[in-house]
């Protein structure tokens, strides 16, 4: 599996996602995404299990290379792959489970993949939901751009990026003022730190991670 497969919201998401503020009748929402809530209580569920992951891989906040608080960076996760997965699916792009477990397997099981995809932000149990909004919007993608070579990967985000804007994301500003100009020498996906304190300290790299590769 090229790992251009598994590097679609990292590499896309910053570009593509149209920026709102949250509007009062999505009072005690964290985001929404297409219509869709992601509620405060599912952002704390997942919170509070990507902490669990990260003390139990004896990793702290402070060693992940990003500049955000673990709230903003697993809230980014969640409604980007929500986004992601929402918009291919209109598109009519489809996924099957055997799809998902060959990546899966392609990069050395699910203890591992879980284990790598902590440093960016998802939860054990949103492994699966992480995948399958890379692996739907990779399909969009190279239908877009007519193949899968770095021509084609271009056209096509291209594209897709067109179809983001179309179905913003709606953040609820106690979250942080979302970075709309976030790149490898200013990772943060927030430029604040909201009502959750100070960001954590970056680590040793500058670069946000990269995802997996085979």
């Amino acid at each position: 599996m090229k790992s251009t497969r598994i590097r679609v919201i990292l590499a896309v998401a910053a570009a593509g996602v149209a920026l709102t503020a949250c509007t009062p009748n999505q009072a005690g929402a964290a985001a929404v995404v297409g219509g869709e809530r992601i509620s405060s209580g599912e952002l704390d569920r997942n919170v509070r299990e990507y902490e669990a992951a990260l003390a139990k891989a004896k990793v702290t906040p402070s060693d992940l290379k990003f500049q955000d608080s673990v709230p903003q960076l697993v809230l980014f996760q969640l409604a980007n792959a929500k986004q992601f997965a929402k918009v291919a699916e209109s598109k009519g792009m489809t996924i099957t489970e055997g799809e998902i477990d060959q990546l899966v397997a392609g990069q050395g099981g699910q203890q591992k993949l879980e284990q790598q995809l902590l440093q960016n932000a998802v939860a054990p149990s949103q492994m699966r939901p992480f995948i399958r909004a890379q692996l739907l919007f990779s399909k969009l993608i190279a239908k877009y751009g007519g193949g899968t070579d770095e021509a084609a990967v271009q056209r096509g985000q291209e594209q897709a990026i067109k179809d983001l804007q179309a179905m913003p994301i709606t953040w609820n500003p106690r979250y942080g003022t979302p970075n709309t100009q976030r790149s490898e020498q200013q990772p943060s996906v927030f430029v604040d730190a909201g009502r959750f304190g100070a960001p954590a300290a970056p680590g040793p790299a500058d670069a946000p991670p990269a995802p997996p590769q085979q």
